[in-house]
């Protein structure tokens, strides 16, 4: 992957983690029917949302000039999703295990981006 590619899906992440932990802030209607589906409490979404917003701070601050936090943070994302996957098929529900799955590959891409 070169690294202008890496640059922009890690800048991509950045900005999808940050919209996403925003409305799962807001409760938004798709993010409590999801949660639902998959058997997260709805008391546990904004720690999720907490999660998904301070792995956004941390590649935004690798990308400001601290690389080893955008490592960590990228490394954190990548976790998280994989647990998100878990947790999909797990509760076998794979109709919109796309979304974590794009997710998953956005935060390799910026922890890849970032162990180069």
């Amino acid at each position: 992957m070169s690294l202008q590619i890496a640059f922009a899906l890690t800048v991509l992440c950045v900005a999808a983690n940050a919209v996403i932990a925003i409305a799962d802030y807001q409760k938004a209607r798709f993010v409590s029917a999801n949660a639902a589906l998959v058997g997260v409490p709805p008391t546990a979404v904004p720690y999720l949302a907490t999660l998904k917003l301070a792995g956004a701070l941390g590649l935004t601050a690798g990308l400001l000039g601290t690389p080893w936090l955008g490592l960590a943070a990228g490394a954190g994302l990548t976790t998280f999703f994989i647990g998100a996957i878990i947790t999909h098929v797990r509760a076998r529900v794979l109709h919109n295990i796309a979304f974590p799955g794009v997710y998953l590959l956005l935060a390799i891409a910026a922890t890849v981006y970032f162990s180069g």
